[in-house]
C-alpha cells in the first residue's frame, strides 16, 4: 500500500479512502494486486500501463534452448519427427489429424474450428511422429509461430475447393521464416468444385512449385473425410524426415528440456501444462524449473491419450500435473539439477509485486474512451489469442481496456471487478457456477460466454460500436454573396444572390440545409433554408456563378453584401 501511495504521489490515506468507497478494506502495509491497483488508479486520475517483459524473454528463451540442445549433441541419437499442421480456418487441419489417429478431435472443438494446441502422435511403419495441431484463425498467429518454432516438419493444409487464403500465406512466411522443409497437402480433393492444378498455380504465386512442375515442394492431394491419400502423406513426411534425419536428434539420457505449448487451470488437476520434450527423458518426481523458478515436482504425466504414464521421451508430448503456478506458452521448461538456486513461486510473486507492474501517470483528458472488460478463460494460449486480438481493434474513438484476466471459472471476484469497473465479464470455455450466476444477476452484469473465438470478437467490436453513439458530420456545400433583400418578416428573410463557391442544394425530405451568415469575415447569425428558387421557379439545386433567391429561416439580420454560407449536418453511427 505504501508503495502504492508513493507511486501515485498521493496521501496513503487518500488511497485508503478510495479502495474503502470501491469495497476494498486494505492495511497500510496490505499488498495489492495489479488489476485492484489498476482500477483504483484510474479512480484517482491516472493511467495504467503494466510494465511488458517483452520480446527479449522469447529470444533468450530460443538461444538458452539452442545452447541445451548443443550441450548433447555428441550423444544424441535419432528421435521421432515433429510435424506442424497448418493452414486457413477450416481447411481441414484438425480432421486430417482425426483421420492419421483415428480419433474424434474435431467434435470436441467448437465450429471444426481448433481453438486450443493439441499434439499427438502417431505410426507408420513402425516410425513414431509428433504432430502439433495450430489454429488456423487469424486471432492465434502468435501460436502458430510457436509451433513452427519447435517443429521439425511443417504440413500446409489447403483446402482444393477453397484455394490460397490469408492464414495460408501467413502460415506459409511462418514455415519459411522458420527455415522448415515443408509439404502441401491439398485436402477436399473429394469435393465438386475441387481443383488441384488451380491451388498449385496460386501456390506458384509465391514461389511453391511442386515436383511434377519441375518444383522441390512434395504436395499430396488428399481427402480428410474418406482417407484417401493420407498414407501417402505419412510417407511424404517420414521421407522429408530422413532426408532431415541429421537434425531430429536429442540425447535422451540428459534431464529433460522442452517447451510448454498449452497451460491451464483444471477444475480437478490445478495448474496443468502440455509440454513438448525436446531433449532428455522427464520422469516423475522431476523438480521443473521455468525462467530460474521452481514450478514444483512432476506429480504425474499423461500422454496424449490420457494415460498415465511414468517418463517421456524427446519429441513427446506430454501433460504435466503437480505445477504450483500456470506457465507460459512457449516457455522453456527444465528439469533443474538443484532447487537450492531456484526461486520459489511466492517469492517470484512478491518481487513481481515489489517491482511495480505499473507505471503511473496523470490521464489526459483527451484520451480515447475505454471499453473495460474482464476475461477468464480455460487456457492460456487462447486467453493470449483473446488479449491480442483485441488489442488490434483500431479506432480513433475507443479502444478495448482488459480489467482483468484470469483462467478457470468465473468466481464472485470477477463479477465484482466487472461491476467496479463497468466492463462486460466474457467468458470462453468456463462456466459460472450458479450461485456466482445469481450474484451476477442482483448486480446487474451480465456475463457472455462463449466457445469460438472470432464471435467473442465479433460481439466486442458489436457492443463496443454501441457505445460510441452517433456522430454529427458536417458537409459543407457552397457560399452565396446577397445582392438585394426582397421581403422582411419576423422571423425570416426572401433574399436574392449570385454563387459564388461550390453549389446550393435544398432537399428538405433529405436533409435539412442550414445558414451561417457571415459579414466582414465575422459570424452573425445562423438559420435555415426553407426555399430555393432560380428564374422565378422552385429548384433544388443551383450552381456556382448563377443568381438565385432564397427564403431564410431566422433572425432577420441579413444586408446586402453579406456571404451566406451554405451546410448540412447528418447523423451517423460511429464505426470502429
Amino acid at each position: 500500500m505504501r508503495e502504492f501511495a508513493a507511486l501515485l504521489d498521493l496521501p496513503v490515506n487518500q488511497v485508503i479512502a478510495e479502495l474503502m468507497k470501491n469495497g476494498i478494506m486494505a492495511s497500510l502495509n496490505e499488498r495489492l494486486d495489479f488489476d485492484t491497483s489498476a482500477i483504483i488508479a484510474g479512480d484517482l486520475g491516472y493511467n495504467v500501463i503494466e510494465k511488458e517483459d517483452g520480446e527479449e524473454i522469447d529470444t533468450t528463451t530460443e538461444e538458452k534452448l539452442k545452447a541445451i540442445l548443443e550441450e548433447g549433441k555428441a550423444c544424441s541419437t535419432a528421435r521421432p519427427p515433429v510435424v506442424v499442421v497448418m493452414g486457413h480456418v477450416d481447411h481441414g487441419k484438425t480432421k486430417v489429424l482425426d483421420t492419421i489417429r483415428k480419433t474424434n478431435v474435431v467434435e470436441a472443438e467448437s465450429g471444426g474450428i481448433t481453438q486450443h494446441i493439441g499434439a499427438y502422435q502417431a505410426k507408420k511403419k513402425n516410425c513414431i511422429m509428433t504432430f502439433i495441431d495450430t489454429p488456423g484463425h487469424e486471432a492465434f498467429t502468435a501460436m502458430r509461430s510457436r509451433g513452427a518454432r519447435v517443429a521439425d516438419i511443417a504440413i500446409l493444409i489447403v483446402a482444393a475447393d477453397d484455394g490460397v487464403k490469408p492464414q495460408t500465406v501467413e502460415a506459409l512466411r511462418i514455415i519459411q521464416n522458420s527455415g522448415l522443409p515443408f509439404i502441401v497437402a491439398i485436402n477436399k480433393i473429394d469435393k465438386e468444385d475441387a481443383n488441384i492444378d488451380k491451388v498449385k498455380t496460386e501456390l506458384a504465386q509465391y514461389n511453391i512449385t511442386p515436383e511434377e512442375w519441375g518444383g522441390k515442394t512434395i504436395m499430396v492431394p488428399i481427402s480428410a473425410k474418406s482417407g484417401k491419400n493420407i498414407d501417402d502423406l505419412l510417407d511424404a513426411i517420414l521421407l522429408t524426415a530422413e532426408e532431415n534425419k541429421d537434425k531430429i536428434v536429442a540425447d535422451a539420457t540428459r534431464l529433460a528440456a522442452g517447451t510448454v505449448i498449452e497451460s491451464h487451470v483444471d477444475k480437478g488437476e490445478g495448474n496443468v501444462a502440455t509440454l513438448l520434450i525436446q531433449t532428455g527423458t522427464l520422469k516423475i518426481g522431476d523438480p521443473l524449473s521455468i525462467n530460474g523458478i521452481f514450478y514444483g515436482k512432476i506429480r504425474q504425466m499423461k500422454d496424449y491419450n490420457g494415460k498415465v504414464i511414468e517418463k517421456a521421451t524427446p519429441s513427446m508430448p506430454v501433460k504435466v500435473i503437480g505445477l504450483k503456478l500456470c506457465p507460459k506458452v512457449g516457455d522453456l521448461a527444465e528439469i533443474a539439477k538443484s532447487t537450492k538456486d531456484l526461486k520459489k513461486v511466492k517469492q517470484y510473486k512478491a518481487e513481481k509485486m515489489d517491482k511495480s507492474k505499473m507505471i503511473a501517470k496523470p490521464k489526459d483528458k483527451e484520451d480515447m474512451k475505454l471499453f473495460n472488460v474482464v476475461i477468464k478463460a480455460d487456457v492460456l494460449g487462447s486467453l493470449e489469442a483473446i488479449i491480442e486480438s483485441l488489442e488490434k481493434i483500431e479506432s480513433e474513438y475507443i479502444r478495448v481496456n482488459v480489467v482483468s484476466k484470469g483462467l478457470g471459472n468465473i468466481t464472485e471476484n470477477d463479477v465484482l471487478m466487472a461491476e467496479a469497473s463497468d466492463a462486460i465479464l466474457i467468458g470462453f470455455n468456463v462456466t459460472a457456477p450458479h450461485n456466482i450466476s445469481q450474484v451476477a444477476q442482483e448486480k446487474n452484469i451480465q456475463i457472455y460466454s462463449f466457445t469460438i473465438i472470432y464471435k467473442l470478437i465479433e460481439m466486442i467490436k458489436e457492443k463496443m460500436e454501441e457505445s460510441l453513439g452517433e456522430e454529427i458530420v458536417k458537409k459543407d456545400l457552397g457560399k452565396l454573396e446577397v445582392l438585394a433583400i426582397f421581403k422582411t418578416e419576423k422571423k425570416a428573410m426572401i433574399v436574392g444572390g449570385k454563387v459564388t463557391e461550390g453549389v446550393i442544394e435544398f432537399n428538405p425530405s433529405k436533409v435539412e440545409t442550414k445558414i451561417n451568415v457571415i459579414r466582414n469575415n465575422e459570424y452573425i447569425t445562423d438559420g435555415v433554408l426553407e426555399q430555393l428558387q432560380a428564374g422565378k421557379q422552385d429548384v433544388t439545386i443551383v450552381e456556382r456563378g448563377n443568381e438565385c433567391g432564397i427564403r431564410f429561416a431566422g433572425n432577420p439580420v441579413i444586408e446586402t453584401g453579406d456571404i451566406l454560407e451554405f451546410y448540412t449536418e447528418e447523423k451517423k453511427k460511429r464505426v470502429l
